[in-house]
C-alpha cells in the first residue's frame, strides 16, 4: 500500500469512527455536560426557576450550605448509607458468588432468582418493602404471637436498616454476577498448584481468589459507592425522606429545595457539591484499587 493510499485509508477509518462516536457524544453533551455547566452557573445566583432575572450572589449559596443543618443532615445520612451499603453489598455479593461457583445444584435457578430484583424499578422496590414492613411482616407477629419490630421505616433509629435491606435485596444479585464472572475466569491450575503445595481453602481464597478478583472488586466497590451516594428513587416511594429528616439523602434534599422550594440557585449549589464528592470518591477508589489489581 502506497503512502497516499494509506493516508486516505486512515482518513476514512477516522471518519467512520467519528460517525460511530458522534451520536453518543452529542447525547452525552446535551444530557450531561451542558446541564452540569448550567448548574455551576446557576449555583452563583439566587434564581427561583421562574423569572428571567437571575441575581448574581457569588459564593453566598456555598457559604449558606455550610451553615444549613438540613443540608449537613442529608449528607450525614447519605454517607452512612453509602458506607454500610458498600460493605454489606460487596460482602454478600462475594459470598453468594463463591457459593454458586462451587457448582451447587440448581445454580442457574439461584442466579436467576438473585438477579431478577435488579430488573425492577427502585420506585416499585421501595413500595414493595414499605408494604412488607408495614403489613406483611407484622402479620407474622399476629400468627406466632411474637413482638418483633418490623416497622423499620416508621422510626428514625431503624429507617437506615430498612433501606439497606431493601437496597441489598434489589442490587446484590447484580454485583454477585460480576463477582461470579471474575471467579470463573480464574485458571483452575492455580488452585491445583496451591493444593499440591499444601494450601488450604482459606489460604487459597486469600492468596489466589482475592488478588485475581481485584478488577471485579474495583468495579463493584466503585459502582456500589457511587450508586449509594445517588440514592433517591428508593426513598421516593418508601420513606419520602422521613420520618422527619431521618432518611433524607443529598439528592432528595436537592430536589425538594430546587423544585418544591423554588430555590434553583441554592439547589444547584447542592448538586455541584454532590458532583465534586462523586468525582473525588471515584478517583480515589479507582486509583487505590487499581494499584492492587493482578493481571491473570
Amino acid at each position: 500500500m502506497s503512502k497516499q493510499n494509506k493516508t486516505n485509508y486512515n482518513k476514512n477509518m477516522f471518519r467512520q469512527y467519528l460517525l460511530l462516536v458522534l451520536p453518543g457524544f452529542i447525547i452525552f453533551t446535551i444530557g450531561l455536560i451542558i446541564p452540569m455547566f448550567m448548574a455551576i452557573r446557576y449555583s452563583f445566583t439566587s434564581w427561583n426557576g421562574m423569572t428571567q432575572d437571575k441575581p448574581f450572589v457569588g459564593l453566598q449559596n456555598y457559604i449558606s450550605l455550610m451553615r444549613d443543618s438540613e443540608f449537613i443532615d442529608a449528607w450525614w445520612f447519605t454517607l452512612r448509607f453509602t458506607f454500610f451499603n458498600t460493605i454489606i453489598q460487596n460482602v454478600l455479593a462475594l459470598l453468594f458468588a463463591v457459593a454458586l461457583d462451587r457448582g451447587i445444584k440448581a445454580q442457574k435457578l439461584y442466579r436467576t432468582a438473585f438477579f431478577i430484583p435488579c430488573l425492577i424499578s427502585s420506585v416499585i422496590v421501595g413500595f414493595v418493602w414499605l408494604r412488607m414492613f408495614s403489613n406483611v411482616l407484622p402479620a407474622i407477629n399476629d400468627l406466632f404471637g411474637t413482638h418483633i419490630n418490623f416497622l423499620l421505616f416508621g422510626d428514625g433509629s431503624t429507617v437506615l436498616s430498612g433501606l439497606l435491606i431493601a437496597n441489598n435485596w434489589q442490587w446484590m444479585g447484580y454485583w454477585m454476577l460480576i463477582y461470579l464472572a471474575g471467579l470463573q475466569s480464574i485458571p483452575a491450575e492455580l488452585y491445583e498448584a496451591a493444593k499440591v503445595d499444601g494450601a488450604g481453602a482459606i489460604r487459597c481464597f486469600s492468596n489466589i481468589t482475592l488478588p485475581m478478583l481485584a478488577p471485579a472488586i474495583t468495579i463493584c466497590v466503585v459502582g456500589i459507592t457511587t450508586g449509594s451516594l445517588k440514592v433517591y428513587d428508593l426513598l421516593v416511594s418508601s420513606t419520602k425522606g422521613g420520618p422527619g429528616r431521618a432518611s433524607t439523602s443529598i439528592i432528595f434534599k436537592t430536589y425538594s429545595t430546587a423544585i418544591s422550594g423554588r430555590k434553583y440557585g441554592y439547589g444547584s449549589a447542592m448538586s455541584v457539591t454532590l458532583v465534586l464528592v462523586l468525582l473525588i470518591v471515584a478517583l480515589v477508589q479507582v486509583k487505590g484499587l487499581k494499584n492492587k489489581e493482578v493481571q491473570a
